[in-house]
């Protein structure tokens, strides 16, 4: 494909400014909407195929929160749309100005594999609200998807306002090499390097979702009751696709006095939450890696695993070392070590030496020791006493730090994560006052009090 030529195109579309117009948006998003819900059957199919998501999983985690992001952005897109007034400076009286959103232009979209509807299709909705065209690059590891996105897209739009490209890494390469005028990329902290390396030789904003070792703390929990619904919620986000979602508990640092209890709990739990069946690793080669990891401490529940099927039991680690490979890369699939701890500083300081994790989580019933998990860490988003929920609300702006990425999106920061503000000053010619031009009118005092005064 000549990849020039087709954003090209879709530079003349955009300059024509039919995308730009409120109407023109809801419609694309209704258009959107009405081709996800047509091939639904089809989308839990290749997500079946691909990743063994069960339907309900499958529906909840990709179609619906598409479908609401879409809802969301429809509703309250006049309102983001319009341009607020602003206060112009005592120099430019009397005046008028305003400060308003724009589209970036064409941007391009790096999808990953491990959902690869709601990852490639939740920052079109922020593309399309935002008035910009778009190209799509799915993931090649979840062929069957990408197969209906490429299938939903050309069937739903023209290619000069939403193109889907498909291929190997060659081919993100190729794009790379474009200009666009954003790019979003969802995918490894190593391949989110590259992008902003191919970005930076335009200039090229770019949003990075990436990933990192999310920590969760268990400490000072007083009841049996609460540390098995910390089990269940951690265990839930934990092993949910296989362990393969960027937010999930890497690993979790539990309180000694706790620690038996929790990894009888959080291992009987994962066994009933997820059977068999209940999801696969996404390639041979992930599930090597993954299947290594089993070797790095005693395993307290799990172990299981099947190449033919690429079925990793949800595992349950223990008498981890820091410095084994369990603990330094991440893991990105269903094994969950736990460490037993006697300081919460020196956990929260262990923490802080690691790279900037995408999450951290905290489970306490103790008010100080949350409050001291949120003061003392560093991280893209905080959820205490749960996991992953955080990164589901229209409200809440979704992304990294440091290594685990940059921008947000989500609802409202869809938006702006794809539109940026734009101020427009108006001034009359009928009235011109000379002080501001030379030669001086006012001594440098007399100019500082009007300043203090008026500014």
């Amino acid at each position: 494909m000549d990849y020039g030529a087709l954003i090209q195109g879709q530079r003349r579309c955009f300059a024509s400014g039919q995308t730009r117009s409120l109407e023109f948006r809801r419609q694309a998003l209704d258009r959107l909407a009405k081709a996800i819900e047509t091939h639904e059957a089809a989308i839990l199919t290749a997500l079946q195929a691909d990743l063994g998501k069960p339907s309900i999983d499958a529906w909840t985690a990709e179609i619906g929160l598409v479908l609401g992001e879409i809802r969301h952005a429809r509703k309250h897109l006049a309102k983001w749309m319009k341009p607020r007034r602003a206060k112009v400076p005592a120099m430019a009286w009397p005046g008028k100005a305003r400060v308003g959103r724009e589209a970036c232009g064409v941007v391009l979209i790096l999808g990953p594999w491990n959902y690869p509807i709601q990852l490639v299709l939740a920052p079109l909705v922020g593309a399309i609200a935002g008035g910009n065209c778009a190209v799509l690059k799915p993931s090649e590891l979840s062929p069957h998807t990408t197969a209906i996105i490429v299938k939903l897209i050309r069937e739903t739009f023209p290619e000069d306002f939403i193109a889907v490209v498909e291929g190997e890494r060659e081919v993100s390469e190729a794009l790379l090499a474009e200009k666009f005028d954003h790019i979003f990329f969802t995918g490894s902290t190593s391949v989110g390097r590259s992008v902003m390396a191919a970005a930076a030789k335009h200039l090229t904003p770019v949003t990075l979702e990436l990933g990192g070792k999310c920590p969760a703390i268990v400490c000072c929990l007083d009841d049996a009751k609460s540390i098995e619904t910390a089990a269940r919620r951690i265990a839930w986000g934990k092993f949910m696709n296989a362990g393969q979602t960027c937010v999930a508990p890497d690993h979790v640092w539990v309180e000694r006095s706790i620690h038996d209890a929790f990894v009888e709990a959080v291992g009987r739990i994962s066994r009933e939450f997820f059977p068999p069946g209940s999801g696969h690793l996404i390639s041979q080669r992930h599930f090597e890696r993954v299947v290594k990891f089993l070797d790095d401490g005693r395993i307290a529940s799990g172990g299981g695993h099947d190449a033919a099927t690429l079925w990793i039991e949800p595992t349950v680690l223990t008498d981890v070392s820091l410095q084994a490979p369990a603990m330094q890369e991440e893991i990105f699939g269903p094994v969950l070590p736990v460490i037993a701890f006697d300081s919460l500083d020196t956990v929260l300081s262990e923490i802080r030496t690691r790279p900037t994790p995408l999450a951290v989580y905290g489970f306490s019933n103790d008010e100080t020791v949350k409050r001291k998990i949120v003061e003392e860490t560093r991280s893209g988003g905080v959820c205490l006493n749960d996991t992953v929920v955080h990164i589901t609300g229209d409200d809440l702006p979704f992304g990294g730090v440091g290594d685990s990425g940059m921008g947000r999106y989500h609802g409202k920061a869809s938006f702006d994560c794809f539109t940026h503000e734009r101020v427009v000053m108006r001034r009359s010619l009928a009235f011109d006052p000379d002080f501001r031009y030379p030669p001086p009118k006012l001594s440098l005092e007399k100019l500082k009090k009007l300043l203090r005064i008026f500014g």
